[in-house]
């Protein structure tokens, strides 16, 4: 599975090229082999669900697979006639050449790296497309399927998006196009109409754990479990979390707000020093999103009365004594303004330590008012 966060490289062993481990999707797995034996393959898939899930690895496990002339590594079926799953094993040379970027009959589009900027363009321009349909109508380089994989199909511009379309106006034979989406309300409704749709939902807790033991052999059987609370379903969401000491976050974050209205002033002041450099932009990002989220959680647990699974220690008496110190629509006032500054202060590169005092500050004034 891949991880969510865009400082990912070919060489990154979560990267979906290298991933041969797929869990809790069974049924889409089941659905595109389906297609595959009863030799009525749609020319283009699209993807869906949250970031995280397994999308992109699907996308590839495909590729794999149909590069590799529609025989996996698992297995044949029942009567020996048609394979039993996707799976196609590392060892094998198709893997190993899509795992390295040099499979002649597999063409990715993605997001480049700005050079200049050191990070991932915002979005997938109409240059990074303009090949496409050249590429699909060729002879295939090895005499079976070209596939092409769009990560992500909603991260397309204007201009992009009307390229990918014209493809899937007139799509050649034995040629495949596999679309990534986290959003696909933002494709055009001309590109949803004319693919097949795979709806993957967030993964079972175990599941994350089970994948995080895969991925990180070396975290401790608890911590597994705690990010697979805060990842809600997102095995990537949980791999990024790890990386950028997400769960030391947020528990130092739940410490805080536990404390008030008594404030720790200087361990607010401590704590928000952290993302004040230039370069803790993730770490930034990632502690405004673990403050959205569990303020979220609190609304929620108000507005239902249904406690959430405690994740750390202490923050399900502190989500009540929050929820019952004001009514909710003040709550939700406080959660939209923390929003807003969260917001203006990643755009506009205002002072991080200064916001996350702000929004401490908030929660106090309200739990005292």
């Amino acid at each position: 599975m891949a991880r969510a966060d865009e400082t990912e490289t070919e060489d990154d062993i979560f990267s979906p090229r290298k991933n041969d481990a797929f869990l809790g999707h069974e049924e889409a797995e089941k659905t595109i082999l389906d297609a595959w034996n009863s030799k009525r393959m749609h020319h283009a898939w699209l993807l869906c669900g949250p970031r995280g899930v397994g999308k992109a690895t699907l996308a590839y496990r495909m590729a794999r697979f149909i590069l590799s002339g529609g025989e996996a590594d698992g297995g044949a079926g029942l009567f020996g006639d048609s394979p039993n799953g996707l799976y196609v094993d590392p060892e094998n040379p198709v893997f190993r050449r899509i795992a390295g970027g040099g499979h002649g009959d597999l063409k990715v589009i993605e997001r480049k790296y700005d050079e200049k900027k050191k990070r991932l363009q915002g979005e997938i321009t109409v240059d990074s497309v303009r090949t496409v349909g050249n590429f699909m109508s060729k002879t295939s380089a090895e005499g079976g399927w070209r596939v092409v994989i769009v990560d992500a199909a909603d991260e397309l511009n204007r201009n992009a998006a009307n390229a990918i379309l014209k493809v899937l106006e007139e799509p050649p034979a034995n040629a495949l196009m596999i679309l990534v989406a986290h959003h696909p309300g933002r494709l055009l409704p001309t590109i949803r109409s004319r693919c097949r749709r795979l709806n993957l939902g967030a993964l079972e807790e175990h599941q994350v754990v089970d994948l995080l033991g895969r991925y990180c052999p070396d975290m401790d059987l608890g911590d597994r479990d705690a990010l697979s609370g805060l990842a809600e379903g997102s095995v990537g969401r949980a791999l990024q979390l790890h990386e950028v000491g997400g769960l030391e976050l947020y528990t130092e974050l739940v410490t805080l707000i536990a404390a008030l209205p008594n404030a720790d002033v200087a361990g607010q002041h401590k704590f928000a020093e952290r993302f004040s450099a230039a370069d803790k932009d993730a770490s930034f990002a990632t502690i405004t999103e673990l403050l959205h989220w569990w303020l979220a959680r609190m609304i929620r647990f108000a507005a239902t009365g249904q406690a959430p699974r405690e994740i750390v220690d202490g923050e399900l008496p502190a989500m009540q004594r929050m929820a019952a110190s004001q009514p909710l629509d003040q709550w939700l006032e406080v959660w939209e303004k923390i929003n807003e500054l969260m917001g203006a202060t990643r755009g506009l590169h205002l002072d991080r330590k200064q916001a996350l005092l702000n929004a401490f500050f908030m929660l106090e004034e309200t739990m005292r008012n």
